[in-house]
């Protein structure tokens, strides 16, 4: 019979890749600080798997949307920039 072979074997199991926090704005675990359990590739961005979803379910993250991916950069529109921007566009029209 011989041992079944890991999915993720690149993971040792001594490893702790430590927790990441959902910074992406528009998700529902936006704040929430989950548990990594092993980091893997899709396309060209890695992604982290993580342990502490909806009702304990594993949550696929992209780097980019975690504390350890880059910060927003600071030319972005806000929320409040685009209700205002509307409301400029409201107010030339004449709505």
């Amino acid at each position: 019979m011989g041992c079944r072979r890991r999915r993720h074997s690149h993971r040792l199991s001594g490893d702790d890749l430590g927790f990441v926090v959902v910074t992406h704005r528009f998700h529902p675990l936006n704040g929430q600080r989950l548990e990594v359990l092993f980091v893997k590739r899709r396309g060209a961005e890695s992604v982290f798997v993580c342990a502490g979803g909806v009702v304990g379910v594993q949550v696929t993250m992209p780097w980019s949307w975690t504390d350890r991916g880059e910060p927003p950069r600071p030319n972005r529109l806000s929320i409040e920039g685009l209700a205002d921007l509307l409301a400029a566009t409201r107010a030339i029209q004449g709505c």
